[in-house]
């Protein structure tokens, strides 16, 4: 699963990696995303976990090793405590656990600092309107969260990500789910959810986290170690941003395919 602000494509250098080493991928568009469906509700943890575990059975496997970036590793984070049944080990990127995330999200002021940006999705309609084309949303979050080497940030990169969140209604998927996230903390849906993640992890972890992330602190993963009671690693890629798939796609791909070998053989 993708982070924002990208769609299936952000694993386009892990895709035929993991295929030729004899897994089945399946790289999918979040709810609301890329070509995915975007119905006017459902854009939190527990739906997203259900159409994961309902793409995992649509494609006739009982149990699959959940992959996910930033956004997308909030949800993978929450399958194991709320889809248990098809899941059989997860892996997260630039996203530590729920609950770490949300205490430091109020408790540090760095943390604090760097959510600038889901404070201020909370207002109607103004970020919907910030991700139209002549904003450079797209363009400035790439950039900025981004580590010192941005040369992954080629003219291609940026036309799809663009391109992508203007197809109809994606603009405000996006931030349905950002609006979510923030607001766990005070509704009883968010209440509810929050304990249900509580429940210890069991199944195979592997942590990743690019040490000069903008966007979510590099400690936090290490942190999210204690939710953790079943076999976990954590590693940091050194010189990589927010979004190591794409900025560091060669050390993805091994760091993957080692995990995968150890827990789920081809």
């Amino acid at each position: 699963m993708h982070g924002f602000p990208e769609f299936w494509w952000a694993w386009r250098e892990q895709i035929p990696a993991l295929a030729a080493a004899g897994y089945r991928v399946a790289a999918v568009d979040l709810r609301g995303f890329g070509a995915s469906d975007k119905p006017p509700s459902g854009y939190d943890a527990p739906t997203a976990c259900d159409d994961l575990a309902a793409v995992i059975r649509s494609l006739g496997a009982s149990r699959a090793a959940v992959v996910g970036h930033g956004l997308g590793a909030w949800f993978t984070w929450s399958m194991p405590a709320l889809r248990s049944e098809v899941t059989g080990a997860i892996a997260t990127f630039s996203m530590p656990h729920p609950l770490v995330f949300q205490r430091a999200a109020w408790r540090h002021p760095l943390q604090w600092r760097a959510n600038t940006y889901i404070r201020a999705m909370q207002t109607p309609f103004a970020p919907e309107r910030q991700l139209s084309p002549r904003r450079h949303a797209v363009a400035r979050r790439l950039r900025d969260w981004s580590g010192p080497d941005r040369s992954w940030i080629t003219d291609e990169v940026l036309t799809r990500y663009e391109q992508s969140m203007q197809v109809p209604f994606v603009a405000t998927a996006a931030t349905e789910y950002y609006r979510w996230l923030y607001r766990t903390r005070v509704t009883l849906p968010g209440w509810r959810y929050l304990a249900s993640v509580r429940a210890p992890i069991e199944v195979p972890t592997l942590l990743v986290h690019g040490a000069d992330d903008p966007a979510v602190l590099p400690a936090l993963a290490a942190e999210s170690h204690g939710h953790v009671r079943g076999p976990v690693q954590v590693v940091t890629v050194p010189g990589a941003g927010h979004f190591v798939p794409e900025e560091a796609p060669a050390a993805t791909t091994e760091l993957l395919l080692g995990w995968l070998s150890a827990y789920h053989p081809a």
